[in-house]
């Protein structure tokens, strides 16, 4: 199979699809692979590196889109890139399709196959392909909060850790999985007040049994989440449906009874995000201000720091990608019923129920695609 891997072209996304270790396994395993000129840049990977792996380079993304068999990226899909895809192509990356209605009818339209990072499982439950750029988007999610929290941006001009004699910014985290459990280490480790809220009794038995000490839990009904809301500093929205929109936790009405310069950051906003008033934003104007909060939705947080982020994501997804190159999509979504679930587009039609259900769109299953 040839594999190809465009520049992410959204804005300040400086991560990159593929590594150039990744490359060299696709070409161990007697794979092509080609590779946009420039394309690891941001990340900190030359063409050399990538022609030192076995790489073609190819001087634009339309020549990568029109030889390859599956494209590898990170980010969705945008508008242009969007027309450079062609019937029987397989396309590997995040899609986040459930708020995104215009994306959903071009995939549909273009014919391709595409399976979505964020929806594949793991035999745990859980979600390993979007779980490495949850630990990061966690972990920069009270870093971000801080800043913004300063005065000079719009913030109450608290400080995460106090002094002596100063109280620390007091920190709510709603959800508490692996963005909300790396949000609260990190706050926790900056000195703040943090409190977790989660619906599951059993995550916060294990929150309190693991962290105990470190940051408090409390259960998340609408009723807790408005009196801790009322008196935090900052609030980390942190929940997820997987594949479905982010449920809304803090209405617009509710900013009224937050701190004035309180800080919300939303790491949910790539699904729609889970405050009412939030819209998604970029690294380069990333904060805005509803009602006196100020609001942090930068919807790509992990391109912020690309390096680390490029290498976890290529160490979660490169095993899946081979899967692909090497038994073709049917064969592996048929052997492995985890990769099966990431798939959301198949030759004109949606194959994820949650999608369907969250634009009014008729799905099929997975199986019926494969069948097909």
């Amino acid at each position: 199979m040839k594999i190809g891997c465009p520049k992410e072209i959204k804005p300040q996304e400086f991560r990159v699809g593929m590594t150039p270790n990744a490359a060299q396994e696709a070409v161990a395993h007697g794979h092509d692979v080609v590779i946009e000129t420039g394309a690891g840049i941001g990340a900190g990977f030359e063409d050399a590196d990538y022609e030192a792996a076995g790489a073609k380079i190819l001087g634009t993304a339309k020549e990568v889109f029109e030889q390859a068999d599956m494209i590898v990226k990170v980010k969705e899909p945008q508008a242009g890139e969007r027309k450079m895809l062609h019937e029987g192509q397989l396309l590997f990356t995040y899609l986040h399709l459930a708020p995104d209605p215009a994306q959903t009818k071009d995939l549909l339209a273009s014919g391709a196959t595409c399976i979505a990072y964020e929806t594949v499982t793991d035999r745990n439950g859980g979600l390993p392909l979007l779980a490495p750029m949850s630990e990061v988007a966690g972990r920069l999610a009270p870093q971000v909060g801080a800043w913004t929290l300063q005065k000079a941006n719009g913030g109450r001009g608290v400080l995460m850790g106090g002094v002596p004699g100063v109280g620390p910014a007091r920190v709510v985290v709603i959800g508490g999985g692996v963005v909300g459990t790396h949000a609260a280490k990190i706050a926790a480790g900056m000195g703040a007040d943090v409190t977790v809220l989660d619906r599951s009794l059993p995550r916060l038995r294990y929150l309190d049994d693991v962290f105990g000490g470190t940051f408090k839990t409390s259960y998340a009904s609408a009723g807790n989440t408005a009196e801790l809301a009322a008196h935090a500093d900052m609030i980390i929205g942190a929940v997820l449906i997987p594949g479905a929109a982010a449920p809304k936790l803090i209405s617009r009405a509710q900013l009224a009874d937050l701190k004035p310069g309180a800080v919300l950051v939303d790491v949910a906003i790539d699904q729609g995000g889970c405050f009412e008033t939030s819209k998604a934003t970029t690294h380069q104007d990333p904060i805005y201000e509803v009602d006196g909060i100020m609001h942090y939705c930068v919807a790509n947080m992990p391109g912020a720091v690309a390096r680390t982020s490029t290498i976890a994501l290529g160490n979660a997804t490169m095993p899946f990608m081979l899967a692909l190159a090497d038994k073709g999509w049917k064969k592996a979504c048929q052997d492995d019923p985890h990769l099966k679930a990431g798939l959301n587009v198949h030759a004109g039609k949606l194959t994820y129920a949650a999608v369907g259900d969250a634009l009014g769109m008729e799905s099929i299953t997975a199986d019926q695609a494969i069948a097909g």
